[in-house]
Order: C-alpha cells, then sequence, then structure tokens
C-alpha cells in the first residue's frame, strides 16, 4: 500500500481572512455560511480556519459538518433493506437526516445547542452525550459539505450508468433515480444558508487521490483503528461521481461565490481581498 504525507496545513491566511469577510457581511446575529466542493477539496480544514480566525477577532463561530447528519446504520440498513443494498451506504443524497439538520439550526438561533458527531470509522453517529454543546447564539456558522444546493438531474440523464457502481449494482438505475429525487428533500438545509462558497477543483478525477489522502490523515489520528484500504476508497469515491460531477457543472452559476483551486489545493486565480 502506498504511503502518504496528511494532508497539509490549510489555505494561506489572506484567503481564510477574505472568507470571514464575506461571511461577517451577512446579517447577524447568527450568519450562515456554506462552504462546498467535492471531496478532499479541504471545506472543513477552510471551515476550521475561518472559524478559527473569527474567535481570534472574539466572535463566537460554530462548524457543522453535513457529514454529521448521516442517519445512523441502523436507518441505512433498513433503507438497504426496503429500497436498494447500495443505500446502507452512507455518503449519496438520502443519507442524511434532513429533519436533524434542521432542529440543529433552530437550536443554535435558540442559543441551546448540541452538535451531531458521526464516527466515520465505525460508521455511527455518536450517542447525543458526546454532542459537542453550544451556549448562546454564535455569530458564525460555518455549514461545510460536499453537494450544498446540487439540483436534480433530468430523467433522461439518469438512463445510462456513470461508472462500474452503477452497471455492476445499479442496472435497473433505481438507487440513482432514488438519490436525485433526495437531493429535493435538502431544500430546507440549503435555505439556511446566508451565501455559498463553492471551492471547484480540477475534476471528479482528482477525487480518488483526495479521498485517499483523507483516510491517510484519518488513520494517523486514529492509531489502532482499522481505516479504508486504497482499494475500498476507489469503491467509495463511486458513489459520489454522479453528485459530484453534477456539482461541477452547475455549481458555478448557483454559488455566491466560487474560487478555483488546483490539485494542491492552492487557490489559482485572483480573489478580491485575499491578495498577498
Amino acid at each position: 500500500m502506498a504511503v502518504l504525507k496528511p494532508v497539509g496545513t490549510g489555505y494561506p491566511d489572506a484567503f481564510v481572512a477574505a472568507v470571514l469577510e464575506r461571511a461577517l457581511a451577512l446579517p447577524g446575529p447568527c450568519r450562515v455560511f456554506g462552504i462546498t466542493g467535492l471531496q478532499g477539496t479541504g471545506k472543513s480544514t477552510l471551515s476550521a480556519q475561518v472559524a478559527a480566525l473569527a474567535e481570534a477577532r472574539g466572535l463566537r463561530a460554530v462548524v457543522l459538518s453535513i457529514d454529521d447528519l448521516y442517519l445512523d446504520q441502523p436507518e441505512r440498513q433498513r433503507l438497504g433493506r426496503e429500497v436498494h443494498p447500495l443505500l446502507a451506504t452512507r455518503g449519496a443524497p438520502g443519507s442524511h437526516d434532513v429533519g436533524l439538520g434542521r432542529a440543529t439550526f433552530d437550536a443554535l438561533r435558540a442559543g441551546r445547542a448540541r452538535l451531531p458527531a458521526f464516527d466515520k470509522i465505525s460508521d455511527r453517529r455518536l450517542p447525543q452525550s458526546e454532542w459537542a454543546r453550544i451556549d448562546g447564539v454564535p455569530d458564525l456558522v460555518l455549514f461545510e459539505g460536499w453537494f450544498h444546493k446540487v439540483p436534480p438531474q433530468g430523467e433522461a440523464d439518469l438512463a445510462a450508468p456513470i461508472n462500474a457502481l452503477e452497471r455492476d449494482e445499479d442496472a435497473d438505475g433505481r438507487w440513482r433515480c432514488w438519490c436525485n429525487a433526495a437531493l429535493a428533500d435538502y431544500a430546507p438545509l440549503w435555505a439556511e444558508l446566508g451565501a455559498l462558497l463553492f471551492l471547484q477543483g480540477p475534476g471528479f478525477e482528482q477525487v480518488p487521490e483526495w479521498r485517499w489522502q483523507q483516510e491517510v490523515t484519518l488513520a494517523a489520528a486514529n492509531p489502532g483503528r482499522r481505516t479504508m484500504r486504497r482499494d475500498e476508497i476507489e469503491r467509495f469515491v463511486l458513489f459520489f461521481e454522479r453528485v459530484s460531477r453534477q456539482a461541477l457543472a452547475t455549481l458555478p452559476r448557483i454559488a455566491d461565490w466560487t474560487v478555483r483551486v488546483d490539485a494542491r489545493r492552492h487557490v489559482i486565480e485572483r480573489v478580491p481581498g485575499a491578495e498577498s
């Protein structure tokens, strides 16, 4: 198995500051700024950096990831039995608890919230007793995830399989049609966003390498626990390919701000307010 170094330290300070300024331009008190991009783009890292900078300026900042809204394993296994076996695997639209997300935003605005938490290694939602408690209304909520505001595809676009997973395990298209329809269910979450930043990577072809780097970092942070092998990652990203390509095709005209990044997660265009 190839040995890779964990993902680097993050985005440049000037870019982080520019993102924070965009977020703070939203009306308060509980501003919600979305950060989206394909797997491995650096959304979680950027969100943490922006939150840290906000707190350094005396503001209360919270990071919420759509990954922490995954349905727990038993619920996904039920979907796998009742709808399609591929739905037992987390990731694709329809594998999240939208109601939990809405309730979390309501609780944040009320100043009495616990942030859901999901353990990707055990593939289980953590018990509520382990969720972070947030007292008081935050000045800023950074809501990050990989398919914010991605619209469903048309029926004709779903006919042909896009990869080996769809060809071999979803020959009749039932899984991909179900996930495509589920995209509409996320509208209440997207409505929470005051603005959306899209980190536009070079293409889906980069995602397997980026996702593998994430797994290396996860393994380094959790010695003694089993994480996914490279071949398992190669299969796992196939669950995301269709919606990821739809994101690349649609989000540049949907997001409020699109910033292109290269394969090393370097910002490759001039960003107003972040010039070095």
